[in-house]
């Protein structure tokens, strides 16, 4: 028989957001991607006070906090990770009032706001750049960048051999014959941490927002922020197969701890248990331990996890390497496994193992919402945090046949470095069942919607036993009334057959089965939630396929 979970505890409110100490430690966060979530004026473009009036919503899911990709005043080279003015609302998301609504708003109802931090680049059109361009070589402006002359006869050789991220060199020529870098798009230049000023404006954006009310920050490239003395050679083409996997001069540096370390100053001079979340893609996740020491930041993402496949020896490994390491820094375990710059995972998890975060199939569909259900429940089940991104509960598919006229991805354009498929995760969710946008605007939205949408949607979903939504809000309505489940970092693995993982935490017990049979286990106790159909008798639990179940003993 299916089993549900139906009773939810009441959100929390703002006395209870004062009360609570260390609440991310074992916070649940909804990342909003806002030109995607939700549009207020019908121009096809979500913006904050369309993410304002869905608050409820996500109170009422049981999430914790609300992540915001970045709305400040962009250009929108790579959708607002090139940021112009980073004490400003790009006039597309609306403006700062419109920020300081949606900040009390959330506070009103028990959430917290964590907003996107964008410190290794700017825009091209920052002011900052814009003036050390006017300038010329030479110049103090030229100073907060990495300029440099270029190798060759007559410097037509870039600098150095280093390779954007998005594809192709990391260097750009302007017109006075000198260079500058960018780990990402031409218009995201990086910033130069070296120089004082740029250290001394970032405490400043940070206690600009601080003042505004906000409970934290997403760092991007956290890892980014400082470059090897010298600006070395790299050495050899297909650099970016190594992100992630081995040392590079231009990620990961030691020097990017002092940063944090003067960062820490600056919040801890703020009452209401404010936050740093780090994106850090580390070779190993001891590696990411050393963003999160005491003195520096709070959690960072857990990539290594969200690159794991649907494999229980894979996944056991992964979550002891990722407990073991947080444990002698005192931080907690993060888990993730989707997020905007990767497929969302019910499609990586429809494919064949070994593709990689950005696949280009839509695999098998069933099979893949199948092991998402029970992959969420896994992690939901840890000890730790839990990240969301906007659209997972409803079981969204990346929507991978978008035609090529509106793909907005630099790094498709760039022909090179990442797969460049990164709007398939973008596209609008759908909030009704019909409408030009299934409910995100009157006025359609940027990104084309499938013609199925309206059958993943909130109003299609809400209140179904068994759907995606439900289990979602099951499964968050079990982690608030039972404090305990994400608290701690260790669990007790229990003996299982191949393919299974089991571990207790106290009264409670996860079992996944990650293969391709049924399995016959002891039934722990009563059943608290399961992603897909499970049958008992006589003590034991028949558990399908791809299917994850919880227990309680008491």
């Amino acid at each position: 028989m299916s089993q549900q979970h139906s009773a939810a505890d009441p959100a929390p409110t703002t006395a209870t957001l004062a009360r609570r100490r260390d609440w991310w430690r074992d916070a649940v966060i909804y990342q909003v991607y806002p030109r995607s979530f939700a549009d207020s004026n019908g121009d096809g473009m979500g913006d904050l006070e369309g993410v304002r009036g869905r608050l409820p919503y996500l109170r009422d899911l049981g999430v914790d906090a609300v992540w915001l990709s970045p709305f400040y005043a962009s250009p929108q080279a790579d959708a607002g990770y090139d940021v112009a003015d980073y004490r400003a609302v790009d006039p597309m998301f609306g403006n700062l009032l419109d920020a300081d609504a949606l900040i009390r708003d959330a506070h009103g109802l028990g959430l917290r706001i964590i907003v996107d931090l964008v410190p290794n680049h700017s825009s091209d059109q920052h002011e900052w750049f814009k003036r050390a361009l006017a300038e010329g070589p030479g110049s103090p402006s030229r100073d907060r960048y990495h300029f440099r002359p270029g190798k060759g006869e007559n410097g037509e050789l870039p600098p150095n051999d280093w390779e954007s991220i998005f594809g192709g060199p990391a260097w750009t020529r302007v017109a006075d014959g000198e260079w500058y870098l960018h780990l990402f798009a031409p218009e995201q230049p990086d910033f130069n941490w070296e120089h004082p000023a740029v250290g001394d404006e970032f405490r400043s954006i940070l206690r600009f927002w601080l003042d505004m009310g906000v409970d934290g920050f997403r760092i991007d490239v956290a890892h980014g922020l400082v470059k090897a003395a010298g600006l070395p050679d790299l050495g050899g083409a297909d650099q970016l197969k190594l992100l992630g996997n081995d040392v590079m001069p231009f990620f990961d540096q030691d020097g990017v701890h002092d940063v944090y370390r003067q960062w820490r100053h600056v919040l801890d001079e703020y009452a209401g248990d404010r936050i740093f979340v780090a994106e850090a893609w580390t070779p190993t996740v001891e590696r990411t331990a050393n963003y999160v020491r005491p003195d520096e930041l709070h959690q960072a993402f857990n990539f290594q996890y969200l690159s794991t496949g649907w494999d229980a020896a894979e996944l056991r490994e992964v979550i002891d390497r990722t407990l073991e390491a947080m444990r002698p820094v005192g931080a907690p375990a993060t888990w993730v496994l989707s997020n905007h710059d990767v497929t969302r995972h019910a499609t990586r998890f429809a494919n064949p193992p070994g593709l990689g975060t950005q696949i280009r199939t839509a695999g098998d569909r069933e099979l893949g919402l199948r092991r998402a259900r029970a992959a969420t429940l896994l992690m939901l089940a840890l000890p730790g945090s839990a990240y969301i991104y906007q659209g997972e509960e409803l079981g969204l598919p990346d929507v991978v046949d978008l035609p090529d006229e509106v793909r907005q991805d630099p790094a498709y354009f760039r022909g090179a470095g990442q797969d460049g498929f990164r709007d398939g995760c973008r596209v609008p969710i759908p909030w009704t069942r019909e409408g030009s946008s299934y409910g995100f605007g009157s006025g359609g939205s940027w990104l084309p919607q499938p013609a199925n949408w309206g059958e993943l949607s909130v109003e299609a979903q809400t209140g179904v036993a068994g759907s995606t939504l439900e289990l979602y809000r099951g499964a968050l309505a079990v982690r608030r009334a039972r404090p305990d489940l994400g608290a701690g970092d260790a669990v007790e693995w229990l003996r299982a057959p191949e393919g299974v993982l089991a571990f207790r935490r106290g009264e409670f017990v996860c079992v996944a089965n990650t293969g391709g049979e049924s399995v016959t286990i002891p039934a722990y106790g009563r059943v608290l939630l399961a992603s897909g159909e499970l049958t008992e008798a006589d003590g034991e639990a028949k558990l399908p396929a791809d299917t994850t179940v919880w227990w309680t003993t008491a």
